[in-house]
């Protein structure tokens, strides 16, 4: 599915007003099958930004279309069809906690199926083969039939990734999928997906904290500050000196880092008072 934003802006539902928008004048186009990544500080809009292309916020200016389609333009149903073409993985999967892991997974292809089978599905997985072969593509396989409130939080982060694999949808929208993985788990996560949205020929936009896994793994890159596009390069063209850019007064997110806290002044010791 085709992606297209041109000079979108987007404020967040619970922005004060006067508050600066979360995108300003954001203009921006992936064509079917491709995949790109998105990078920037925090505050930059990428979260809001995935919002805006799943069609979940309307933009406050600009125009947005998907597939040819302006969503905002349709009628309510042709609305809810053609959100059924997107998957948007937030960066907690919505995941209810007694439920099983195969039955986790196979809610993937709830859009595409009628009510009866829906239904039928919650308690009688209908393929559990495939769910098998989704999750095992994340390490996962032996915890098909695991309730899902027994996973670490990682676990689960690579549970709603599977999801995206038996999904119907054609534009996979993707944020911050590798906050609870270690970096082995992170890099195989990443392949796993980059590499089954290429299969499906699905377009794949990911927002990501880890810029290392971003330029070795997406062939595009889209840095954001500030709610503006800052580049969209091929990953072979961003430079250190572009990153540095990109995080200046931020340099410990692109370190992978956690921000130096400031020492604590020094204090004057107490005094001690002696009685006779």
């Amino acid at each position: 599915m085709e992606l297209a934003l041109d000079a979108v802006e987007a404020r967040h539902p619970a922005a004060r007003p006067g508050h600066a928008p979360a995108l300003r004048g954001l203009t921006l186009r992936l064509g079917a099958g491709e995949a790109a990544a998105v990078i920037g500080p925090s505050g930059a809009g990428k979260t809001t930004l995935l919002h805006v292309a799943a069609a979940a916020l309307p933009p406050s200016g600009g125009t947005l279309a998907l597939g040819g389609q302006a969503p905002w333009a349709l009628s309510p149903r042709a609305l809810r069809a053609l959100r059924g073409q997107l998957f948007l993985a937030p960066q907690v999967p919505p995941l209810p906690p007694r439920q099983r892991v195969v039955t986790a997974v196979l809610a993937a292809r709830l859009p595409s199926l009628g009510l009866a089978r829906s239904l039928r599905s919650l308690f009688y997985p209908d393929d559990i083969p495939g769910a098998w072969a989704a999750l095992e593509r994340f390490d996962l396989g032996d915890k098909l039939f695991e309730r899902v409130d027994r996973l670490s939080g990682g676990e689960r982060q690579r549970v709603g990734l599977a999801r995206a694999l038996l999904s119907p949808a054609s534009l996979w929208l993707v944020d911050e999928p590798l906050s609870a993985l270690d970096p082995t788990r992170a890099a195989q996560a990443v392949s796993a997906l980059v590499d089954g949205a290429r299969e499906r020929g699905a377009t794949l936009l990911a927002t990501l904290h880890q810029v290392d896994v971003a330029l070795a793994h997406f062939p595009r890159i889209i840095g954001l500050r500030d709610g503006a596009l800052a580049f969209d390069l091929p990953a072979a063209q961003v430079t250190p000196e572009r990153l540095r850019a990109l995080y200046a007064q931020h340099e410990h997110e692109l370190l992978g880092a956690p921000p130096v806290a400031e020492a604590p002044a020094a204090t004057a010791a107490p005094a001690v008072m002696h009685c006779r």
